[in-house]
């Protein structure tokens, strides 16, 4: 069991979530998306949050390494709610300095923004948690297969996406390395942000380009071509496990779109 609980990273378990096959996961990650997306109000919104809550508990994650997987991409979900703040303007004025307006509506859409942005994320999270990485590569590249007569490279795109996933843990633990090292040294944020900053970025894109190097000339030294002689996912028979996962994202788009038709 891994000591915290990153976006990208696999959290070994035998719970039912994990042992549903990766193809029909990441297609219900897509659903639980959509539904999101489609909840037009709080309501809806929370029930979303409710299914995939009741995911994490069923895989035997707690909530506060659900919340710590999806930390290091909390900036996406603070910028845009600082947009809606700024640009969405209705109600009565909270605030106002020079061309700065803060409204109802803005703060009401930036919350809603927010929560919606959340719930998109702990979904996403709980797929790479509950799914190797090479699973939800073979996954991918699985769903993307009737494009190939099309000339869409399958293959590489779900490469490209699994190397990713791999990168993002990669990424926090040199971040967290580079940060105790120049704190070690003296260096704090309050003492010359921005040379703490670039500090911090310039060693850690420097870390990224080595190990990206590192992996191609692996796979130069290796011939890899890619889809050949590769070991595939069996194929797709749907468990008992994966029919109850279905029924539950279908009962929760059905309880998304009457919370919509009931507040409206």
């Amino acid at each position: 069991m891994p000591d915290v609980a990153l976006f990208g990273r696999y959290w070994p378990g035998t719970s039912p979530v994990h042992r549903m096959d990766a193809r029909v996961k990441l297609v219900l990650s897509f659903v639980v998306m959509a539904s999101a997306f489609a909840a037009q109000s709080f309501p809806g919104l929370l029930v979303c949050a409710a299914f995939v809550f009741a995911f994490f508990a069923l895989a035997g994650i707690p909530a506060a390494s659900a919340f710590r997987s999806v930390a290091p991409l909390a900036l996406i979900v603070v910028a845009t709610a600082l947009l809606n703040v700024l640009f969405v303007q209705g109600g009565d004025v909270l605030f106002e300095w020079w061309i700065i307006r803060v409204s109802e509506a803005g703060l009401w859409q930036a919350a809603f923004v927010a929560c919606r942005l959340l719930v998109l994320l702990l979904g996403m999270s709980l797929l790479t948690l509950t799914t190797p990485t090479l699973d939800i590569t073979e996954a991918f590249e699985w769903l993307l297969g009737f494009l190939r007569p099309l000339g869409v490279p399958a293959h590489e795109l779900g490469m490209m996406m699994g190397i990713a996933l791999r990168f993002l843990p990669q990424f926090a633990f040199e971040l967290r390395t580079i940060h105790r090292a120049q704190a070690s040294r003296g260096a704090t944020l309050s003492k010359g942000r921005l040379r703490m900053l670039s500090a911090l970025v310039v060693p850690l894109f420097t870390s990224a380009f080595r190990h990206a190097d590192t992996l191609s000339a692996a796979m130069d030294a290796r011939c890899y071509h890619g889809g050949v002689g590769r070991t595939r996912l069996v194929p797709l028979a749907c468990t008992a496990l994966d029919v109850r996962g279905v029924g539950a994202v279908a009962l929760m788009l059905v309880c998304v779109v009457a919370s919509n038709l009931a507040f409206a």
